[in-house]
Order: C-alpha cells, then sequence, then structure tokens
C-alpha cells in the first residue's frame, strides 16, 4: 500500500526552503516526533546540498521532483524512520558514513570513546597497533586512524556485508583500515601477542529491554548490534576472555558502555586480570567510556 502524502510534498512546489522546513517540523510534530525542527530542517539541507544555517537564505521554491522526494521523507519520519536511514549515511566527528540495513546508526556519545582512544595512544607517543571488536560502520577505526595515521588499525565485524560497508568509508574517508571478517577475535591468530590498544562498542542493552526503546532504535536498527543478553553484559564477559590471545605485554581497553553498567562492566574486567583505570564521560555527563589495562603474565608473552 502506497504511503500517505505528506503535506510537505503538496505545498513545497510553492514555497521557499524557509516556509518548507517550518511546514514539515509542524508535520513532525503533529504526529509526535520527537526533535521535529532538527528533522525537517536536516532532511531539507541534506536535499538540498547546502548548510542547515543557510536555509532561511534560500527563498526560491524546490523543483517538483524535490518537493515530491522531501515530501517522501517527511513521510518516512513521521513513521518514525530515523533521518541517517532515510538519507542512507551518517555524519559521525569528521566523517559521512554510509550506513545499510545491518549497521548500527553511529552516535554522538560514541564521540567520547574515539576521545578516550585517542588520548590512550597519545600516552604511548602517538603509535600503536589498535583493533576495533565490532566495527559496524566503522566509525570508531576510521576515525582513529585518519586522525592518529602513525596507528595500525585493524577491525573486525562477523557479518561480510558489513564489512563491505565499512571498506567504503574508509576508501572515501583515506584512511588505512585492516578489516577482517570475525566472530569477535576469532581467527586473528597473526595479530597474537600485538595488539596495543582494543577498542569496542558492543551490544550492551538488556534482551528486555528492547522493546522499551524508541522507535527509532527499536525499530530500525539491527537487534544484533543492540542485544547484549539478559544482563547486557553478554559481549564484555567474551571481550575480556577472548581477546586475550591478541593483546600485547602491556595493553589498554576502551570500551563503550550503557547508562549504569560502567561498575559492573569495570568489575568484569578486574575479575578477568584487567586493571580498572576509569571512566570518561558523554555529551550528556553520563559514564560512556571505560579504561583498562592488562599487563599478559611472562609465560603468555
Amino acid at each position: 500500500m502506497a504511503r500517505p502524502r505528506s503535506r510537505a510534498a503538496r505545498i513545497g512546489a510553492r514555497q521557499g526552503a524557509r516556509g518548507l522546513a517550518r511546514d514539515a517540523a509542524k508535520e513532525l510534530e503533529d504526529a509526535g516526533v520527537p526533535e521535529p525542527v532538527a528533522s525537517a530542517e536536516v532532511l531539507l539541507s541534506e536535499l538540498l546540498d547546502m548548510r542547515r544555517g543557510d536555509l532561511t537564505l534560500r527563498d526560491e521554491p524546490l523543483t517538483r521532483e524535490q518537493a515530491a522526494l522531501y515530501g517522501a521523507w517527511i513521510q518516512r519520519r513521521v513513521e518514525r524512520e530515523p533521518v541517517q536511514r532515510i538519507l542512507g549515511y551518517s555524519y559521525f566527528r569528521n566523517l559521512r558514513l554510509d550506513l545499510d540495513d545491518h549497521t548500527l546508526i553511529p552516535r554522538p556519545d560514541t564521540e567520547s570513546v574515539v576521545e578516550a582512544a585517542l588520548e590512550v595512544i597519545d600516552s604511548r607517543a602517538g603509535t600503536c597497533r589498535v583493533l576495533d571488536i565490532g566495527t559496524g560502520s566503522g566509525a570508531i577505526a576510521i576515525s582513529v586512524a585518519q586522525e592518529r595515521p602513525s596507528c595500525e588499525v585493524h577491525a573486525t565485524d562477523n557479518a561480510e556485508g558489513v564489512l563491505q560497508v565499512a571498506r567504503r568509508n574508509a576508501e572515501r574517508a583515506g584512511a588505512t583500515v585492516r578489516f577482517h571478517q570475525a566472530d569477535l577475535t576469532s581467527g586473528l591468530e597473526d595479530l597474537a601477542g600485538s595488539i596495543d590498544l582494543l577498542i569496542s562498542n558492543p551490544p550492551y542493552v538488556r534482551s528486555t529491554d528492547i522493546r522499551e526503546l524508541a522507535p527509532e532504535v527499536r525499530d530500525w536498527d539491527p537487534r544484533a548490534a543492540l542485544d547484549g543478553g539478559w544482563d547486557g553484559l553478554d559481549f564484555y564477559r567474551r571481550i575480556f576472555v577472548e581477546a586475550v590471545p591478541l593483546l600485547a605485554g602491556e595493553a589498554d581497553a576502551v570500551l563503550e558502555v550503557g547508562d549504569g553498567q560502567a561498575e559492573d562492566v569495570l568489575e568484569l574486567g578486574r575479575r578477568a586480570g584487567y586493571r580498572p583505570l576509569g571512566t570518561r564521560p558523554d555529551l550528556t555527563g553520563k559514564s560512556r567510556a571505560v579504561l583498562l589495562r592488562r599487563r599478559r603474565p611472562p609465560d603468555c608473552a
């Protein structure tokens, strides 16, 4: 069945960008969509290939084709499809990252993980071998490779289709990342004993909490990228154990965590032989990244 036609599609060819964005925002607000103004303006600025702040300077009407496409996009947003899914890409730090149905939309919160990783790299004189587990779109690995090009960056994901997206994103960014298809760290024997910095944004939502997530997340992000098991900590347990053979003599770990999980993850790491080093906050002040270090016993070196 065809989607109902958005009001924006009916009036878009008769008014300029400023009025069109205002009307679209009202339509989204009436539908209960969060942040309606941002959604309307971002979609229109991307359609017109102009900065969001410049929309007020454009008075000429959209073409009929532009108005029809914008109206279709607004209707999709009314149905709670995320802006990034509608566009097919997302912005993260200095990157524009393509997405597909199997990649998680990168969140601004994850920038705190990248910042923590860069801090660790700088403490190591700016050079190290890095492994990003569960890379998805490649947001973390590509950011590190682009911003600290002296590092050798590796990244894993268990789906070849996802890795194809990540490879395209790395190529567009001009970043060198070595991608591996792997279930966490399986099959990476060539990296044994060499990883100085382990990074991951693993699935960490409790299985029973997924149905309570916002529709933009629950209905549009891949469940495999969200579901962390009954307590949300399944993947941390695996990472702490399965990554050990890959770690260098004294290796650091930077892991993204969900709300209220930082202390639990640090304790899991401590029990697995890692030394907790602390946390880093996200943009809202919540603990979003945990830092740990693990020294390999002499007989494992």
